[in-house]
């Protein structure tokens, strides 16, 4: 693959000259840095790269140029190229413009001048955006090949395990692409083997499960101690946070994920009111941090294991894992978060995989460029997801249950698919069927006030209607609320899930009924469903752990 291009814009010559200078020092040897002098310069860079089909990772350009303004530009290269990062150099003058700008074009970030020394205040900034850059764009020369179909569900398991491990690779359409169909070819596959996964010095894997994929990888899926201080089940924001916490006080810990860390909060294309982030930073971001913070201190990680139940044995917890032996640990964080609710729907079961999606990663908006796509839902996660289907999308259309937006989504989220022109949002509606050959071709919508239904094309549903908590492999030792939601804390001494609490002393605030067992984040009963808080909870269980443990 060419080597990315960064665009320098600046008329004015020896700051031009000094950030291209900059720039080259560091980044020249992987990327091709050009400058122009003007908007309508760098506009027609852009074209000429996009002509040769050539990436460009980064346009950073100064607010005030003749003719055109650095946000004009940006707002121009947004439209051309949807996924290249934007960086605006400015004076703290033009501050209040630059933040209206992360809303109004989706800038990644803005950066006062003058930017020395750069190792401090440049380099940083343009390490994360080219980082994320890179990730979304993985070398072609990549060793790891995905070779399947775009409506095969076990193509769609294995891509979306890789991208939530963070494990670039090159995926290659046995109907689109000429060397997929080549390879299924010399590896005499059949639709059944189909997705193929080509691991370098490996065998080839033919429709494998994402234990067989971490195992070919290297990555651990068996855990090396006989006993831990403390097991995490499950790696969300609350599980990292605890892991971090937790690994950074010397206690011995380790983590069990059944897909990747980072969780459902892992998947969200953008995460924009999360404390310290203006730009807001991606799921996957967020999640690679924290993965990278948590082995740093020494906590492992155990993936592509279902976790199927809990005991007591005497003062140890064991976690029973599905094909693996148990762990036991002196204590337990459950922080299994939860899962979308199943659309009740005829036809929906039958196409999961085949275009309908329980959630998605930030990557899959590519695929579906395009195309005719649907989202239900009315929270957060849902318009994120809208946000980011839009870029890529022929159109995206939102169905609502309820009567408006406003209801259950945060509002400068509703801003922003008012304004979108590629959006539509249909309140008062549901799905009520689904259909097509081999693959999602058509809709049934129903009008919630009428009943009168009709008939949509699309290619994709991307379902996000509530959530339900993974405590189902949990013990009648556990209680849970009527949903599902682990009971901790005072709830279990008074109110109506009140548990005959057996110790002298109260049950710590996260706490679960059987002692040393604590839930943190979405899956505790009565938790605020936020990333934030998630990452709170999750970084509070450790202090419970410790008292916890200072009394055994």
């Amino acid at each position: 693959m060419a080597r990315p291009a960064i665009i320098t814009v600046d008329d004015d010559a020896p700051v031009s000259a000094a950030i291209a200078r900059d720039l080259r020092a560091r980044y020249g040897a992987e990327h091709r840095i050009l400058r122009a002098s003007s908007g309508a310069e760098a506009l027609d860079l852009v074209a000429r790269l996009l002509l040769r089909g050539q990436p460009l990772a980064l346009v950073a350009s100064d607010q005030r140029m003749p003719s055109m303004t650095g946000i004009e530009l940006l707002s121009r290269v947004r439209a051309d190229v949807p996924d290249a990062k934007l960086l605006l150099l400015t004076a703290y003058a033009d501050t209040d413009v630059a933040i209206s700008a992360i809303n109004d074009i989706g800038l990644d970030h803005y950066l006062l001048k003058p930017w020395d020394p750069p190792e401090d205040r440049l380099y940083p900034v343009v390490d994360d955006l080219l980082a994320d850059w890179h990730n979304a764009h993985p070398e072609q020369g990549n060793d790891v090949r995905v070779v399947g179909h775009r409506w095969s569900e076990g193509s769609q398991v294995v891509k979306t395990f890789l991208a939530n491990n963070h494990v670039p690779y090159v995926w290659l359409d046995v109907e689109r692409d000429a060397e997929g169909a080549r390879l299924r070819d010399l590896a005499q596959a059949g639709p059944e083997d189909l997705p193929l996964v080509l691991v370098p010095d490996g065998e080839t894997l033919r429709a494998p499960t994402p234990v067989a994929v971490a195992t070919a990888l290297g990555l651990r899926t068996r855990a090396e101690r006989d006993l831990y201080d403390l097991c995490i089940v499950g790696g969300g924001p609350a599980g990292l946070a605890a892991a971090v916490y937790a690994a950074s006080e010397g206690l011995s810990t380790v983590i069990v994920e059944h897909d990747a860390p980072g969780g459902q909060a892992g998947q969200s294309a953008a995460i924009e009111n999360y404390l310290g982030f203006p730009r807001g930073l991606s799921g996957a971001d967020l999640a690679q941090r924290a993965i990278a913070q948590a082995r740093r201190f020494g906590a492992e990680m155990v993936l592509a294991r279902d976790v199927v139940a809990l005991e007591a044995r005497g003062p140890a917890r064991a976690v029973r894992l599905d094909g693996a032996d148990d762990i036991e640990a002196r204590s337990v964080v459950l922080a299994t978060g939860v899962s979308y609710r199943r659309l009740q729907a005829p036809g929906i079961d039958a196409l999961v995989g085949r275009g309908v999606q329980y959630g998605s990663n930030a990557g899959q908006a590519a695929a579906c460029a395009g195309d005719e796509v649907y989202v239900v839902g009315a929270a957060n996660s849902a318009g994120q997801a809208v946000l980011n289907l839009a870029r890529y999308a022929e159109r995206v259309t939102l169905v609502v249950r309820g009567e408006s937006l406003e209801a259950g989504m945060s509002q400068y989220l509703v801003e922003r698919i008012r304004a979108d022109p590629r959006i539509r949002v249909l309140c008062r509606t549901e799905v009520v069927g689904a259909d097509g050959d081999g693959h999602l071709e058509r809709l049934t919508l129903a009008d919630r006030h009428t009943g009168a239904t009709t008939q949509a094309a699309a290619c994709w549903l991307f379902v996000y209607i509530g959530a339900t908590p993974r405590t189902d492999w949990l013990g009648a030792e556990v209680v849970r609320d009527d949903h599902g939601f682990v009971v901790t804390g005072h709830d279990l001494v008074t109110g109506p899930h009140a548990h005959g609490w057996t110790l002298a002393r109260p049950p710590f605030a996260l706490e679960t009924s059987l002692p040393g067992v604590f839930a943190a984040g979405d899956v505790r009963s009565d938790s605020m469903k936020r990333v934030a808080s998630a990452v709170g909870e999750g970084s509070m269980s450790v202090y419970f752990v410790h008292r916890y443990l200072a009394t055994t």
